[in-house]
């Protein structure tokens, strides 16, 4: 019987090979490679209020899980977002928090983004429905901060985006390398 995790290996040299034969793209065309989705756990907002960026807010994040073909591991409780909703109604974000990998690198996440859609789609997704993530746009762009002598030292040298969607418990992050 075949393992998840023999399933994931096989996942991740397909992406791999997949990337490789991409290599014929042009000079200064953006190219990325799938590294990893991170399904963080979050609370209910805390709402501080209007202030002067909009209305302000702070997300606590409760742990979650890393699953992908350059890196696996957990989401540790204790980071935050920190957000506001602009007056021209789009959601700006800045998420701090702590990814173990599963050898035990402990990897720090910077991840910023904007999230807006239709009225009523951010309706839904403020009352934790689920939606379409079609239906409304979800992008970041995060810096990772990983121990210089861990395997996960490549990281602190690349730049990613994230395609992001949110579930009423969850954000989910897929995170690109850009190459």
């Amino acid at each position: 019987m075949t393992t998840r995790r023999e399933l994931m290996s096989v996942a991740a040299l397909l992406a791999v090979a997949s990337d490789s034969m991409s290599a014929s793209a042009e000079p200064g065309d953006v190219r990325s490679r799938f590294a990893f989705e991170a399904s963080v756990n979050v609370d209910a907002p805390q709402v501080i209020g209007p202030s002067a960026h909009g209305l302000r807010r702070i997300v606590p994040i409760r742990g979650g899980e890393v699953t992908g073909p350059l890196l696996q591991g957990k989401v540790l409780p204790g980071g935050a977002d920190w957000q506001f909703v602009r007056p021209d109604g789009v959601l700006q974000i800045e998420a701090k928090y702590t990814l173990q990998a599963t050898d035990g690198a402990l990897i720090m996440v910077t991840n910023r983004g904007l999230r807006h859609g239709p009225p009523d789609v951010i309706e839904k997704l403020a009352r934790g429905e689920a939606v379409d993530p079609s239906l409304y746009y979800f992008r970041t762009s995060a810096e990772l901060e990983a121990p210089l002598d861990s395997k996960h030292a490549w990281l602190n040298r690349a730049l990613f985006i994230g395609i992001a969607q949110r579930t009423a418990a969850a954000a989910i992050i897929k995170f690109h390398e850009l190459l």
